[in-house]
This record gives structure tokens, sequence and C-alpha cells, in this order.
């Protein structure tokens, strides 16, 4: 347990990190240049958000092959896997690039976007879009070296790249007086800072790392490998995050107050639970690592103190965001916006009352993807998301219940599907690790 929190809070610090990027924007935005600013600000980082969950699977896949290669020990596997997956996620990222640039009035009529957020929102996306092939840099080389044990390195390129975001969003929107674009720019630049950074330090810092000669082809079956990974990891990450696109088109529709108060409130629950997210990647690391290793005692503790872990962190900070839940608020929007206020206090209370669900539901997504069943992950995300969008908008059309029922939808998905991940491993798990016969007698 030492050893997988040891590996988890690099990561954790590190997409903490991550997100200020956008809530530097959505923070600074909110207090300088207003309720529709703050509106289309928030809703184009649960767009990027979509955009970046597919750049961020296709690497957390490919990063569950290299852990399984070097707990193998396979060099020579390890580094044709690196280069192919780089040339394929490289020329999907460029094609994604094109097509957000070229779609965004589309990508607008498809959120619902009112009339007097239109034009502040498209300013915002033709910068950020500017940004993706940096977001593919960054996850791939974290995931890189996450991979082979080092997750304290993508940290300290974020820190440096954090700070350097919220100094350039003063410089550019209270000096320069750039607006929404400004805030685009600085994260943009920030965004650069660390993809091509991290990206020179893993070249040069490790060589064992690159692909020599005889590794740099690409070969069907490596394809095959880890496209079964990445692919269903990927859809996995975007079904999540296209859910919530969805789900924010249907927030959109009741009007800018309603916007902004998701906006400031979506930051604030991402922030909360983003760090049993990342230990639920790490779990999947030291799980992969140890799976191609064989070390199924380690499997069998890491289980169990995963579990008790992330429960543990969940109550507590449930706590925290219920009780803080105004002030939060008040980072983001003026005291005098009540109506904003009140609305995004109650989301908060809603969702925050139940982050052990969505605890539960990263270590399954990665038990399964570190075991070579991302179909499995896939398959929780479906039922989560799949509940999520469609009580929101059954919920949200009866009168009475209005908005509220989108924000129940959320966890009442995320119970569905632990109680399908948790079925599913009770009654499989002599199928899932039929390899050792061990692990079914210490189970």
């Amino acid at each position: 347990m030492g050893t997988m929190l040891r590996f988890a809070v690099p990561m954790i610090l590190g997409n903490l990190l991550q997100q200020c990027y956008n809530v530097a924007d959505t923070l600074i935005v909110g207090r300088f240049l207003g309720a529709n600013a703050l509106a289309a600000v928030g809703s184009a980082f649960t767009l990027m958000t979509f955009l970046n969950s597919i750049l961020l699977g296709l690497c957390m896949g490919s990063g569950a092959v290299f852990s399984i290669r070097f707990g193998q020990k396979d060099n020579a596997g390890l580094k044709e896997g690196i280069f192919t997956s780089f040339v394929v996620i490289a020329a999907l990222t460029v094609i994604l690039n094109i097509a957000a640039s070229a779609g965004i009035d589309g990508i607008l009529w498809f959120l619902r976007t009112p009339r007097q957020v239109w034009g502040l929102m498209r300013d915002y996306l033709q910068v950020i879009f500017m940004g993706i092939v940096a977001t593919f840099l960054y996850n791939y080389f974290a995931s890189l070296l996450r991979a082979v044990g080092d997750s304290r390195t993508p940290l300290w390129f974020l820190a440096v790249s954090a700070v350097t975001n919220i100094v350039l969003d003063l410089v550019f929107v209270l000096v320069f007086q750039r607006g929404v674009s400004g805030a685009a720019e600085a994260t943009v630049i920030s965004q650069y800072l660390s993809g091509i950074g991290l990206a020179v330090y893993t070249w040069f810092r490790f060589p064992k790392l690159r692909p020599e000669r005889a590794q740099c082809r690409i070969r069907w079956a490596c394809v095959r490998e880890i496209s079964s990974f990445s692919l269903l990891t990927c859809v996995q990450q975007s079904v999540m995050n296209l859910g919530i696109l969805m789900v924010q088109g249907l927030v959109n529709s009741f009007g800018a107050g309603v916007m902004a108060a998701f906006a400031a409130a979506v930051k604030i629950d991402a922030f909360a639970y983003m760090p049993v997210q990342d230990f639920g990647n790490a779990f999947s690391t030291f799980i992969a690592q140890n799976y191609g290793a064989r070390q199924w005692e380690r499997i069998r503790r890491g289980l169990k103190g995963a579990v008790a872990a992330a429960m543990l962190f969940c109550v507590v900070i449930s706590a925290g965001v219920w009780i803080l839940a105004e002030p939060l608020m008040k980072l983001f929007v003026d005291a005098g916006e009540t109506e904003i206020l009140a609305e995004g206090v109650r989301y908060l209370h809603i969702e925050g009352t139940f982050y052990c669900g969505i605890g539960c539901l990263f270590l399954l997504y990665g038990l399964y993807r570190a075991l070579g069943k991302p179909g499995m992950s896939v398959i929780l995300t479906v039922i989560s998301l799949g509940t999520r969008v469609a009580l929101a908008y059954l919920l949200s059309a009866i009168p009475v219940v209005g908005v509220v029922g989108i924000w129940w939808s959320v966890p009442i998905g995320w119970l569905l599907a632990d109680l399908t991940g948790f079925g599913y491993y009770f009654f499989r798990k002599k199928n899932l690790f039929a390899e050792n016969a061990k692990w079914d007698t210490a189970l």
C-alpha cells in the first residue's frame, strides 16, 4: 500500500495542477469578465474535457501495455510499443485537431449555446483548440514515465506550467484586456510548455526508452495489441465525457444563470474527486505491472488496500464539500449572484454526498484495464453515463423537478455501474485470474 500511495500522490498532485489550467481561466473570467463569460468558458471546459479524454484514453491504454512489458522485462517489446503507439496516436491527434477547429459552429449548435454566450464561447474555442497537440504530448510522455515507475517528473513540469498559466491569465485578461481569448492564449502557451518540456526531458533523461532502428517499425500484431487496450480505454473515457457533454447541452437549455452555476460547481466537483480518479489510474499501473510479473500476493494486498484508502478519502472529501459548498462557489461567483450561488450549492450538496460511488467506479475501471478487460470498463461507463443522460432528460422534463433532476441522475448512474462491476468481479474472479491457481486459493 505504501508503494502504491508513493506512486499515486505525484499523479494526484499533477492532475490537480492540470485542472488549474481551466479553473484559473474560469475563476479569473468569472470574477473580472462577468457571468456570460463564465458560462462560455465553463461550457468550453466540458467540451475540452471530452476531446482531451479521447487522447487521454489512448495514452492510458498504451500505458497499460508499457506497464505489462516493463513488468515482464521485455525491453524490445516496450520500445516497439512506444514507437508504434506514438505514431498512431499522433496521427489521430492531428485529425482530431483539424475536425474540432473546422466544426466549431456545429459544436456550439449541438451544445444548445444561448445567443448571449455564443460569440464569447466561439472566441475561446478558436484559441483553445490550438492546444490539443500539447495535450497529447504531455499525456503520452506522462503515461510512459508512469508505466516505468516515474510519477514525479510529470508533476514538476505541470507545476511550472500551472504557475505560468495563472500569471499569463492575469496579464492577458487584466493588463492587455484580451478577454476570454486572452485566457485561452494563456492556457495554450502553458500547455505547450509542459508538453514539449516533458517530451524533451524523456528523450534525453531516459535513453533506454528510445526505440532503436530495429524497433522503428509498425507491425500489425503490435498495433492490434496496443489497440486492444488503447481504443477500448479511449472509448471508455470518451463515452464518459460524451455523456457529460450531452448533459451540458441540456443544462445550457436552462439559460445562462444555470450554465454559470454548473460551470463553477463542476470545477469544484472535478477537484474533489480528481484524487481518487488518479489513485484509480495508479492502482491500474500497479496491478498491470504485478500482473505482468505474476506477483499474485502483491495484487491481493493492493486490492484490499486500494479499496480501503479510496473509501476513506471519499468520505472525508464528501463531508468537506457539503460543509464548504457556499464558500467554494463564492470563489468563482460574486456574492450578489444569489440565484447562481443557490443552484451551485444545491448541485454540490447532491453530488458531494455520493463521492464513494464514483470512487468505487474509478477503481473498477483501473482493475479491468490492468487485467486486459478494457471492454468491461466500457460497459460500466455506458451503464453509468447512459443512466445519467436518460434520467437527466426524463426528470428535467417534469416541471416540479426541473434542473434538479439533472443533478440527481449522476449518483444514480454511479450506483448502477458499481453494482454491475462488483457483481461481475465476484461471479467471474476465477476466470479473471485463471493463469494462476494460487490466486483462487488466496481469494
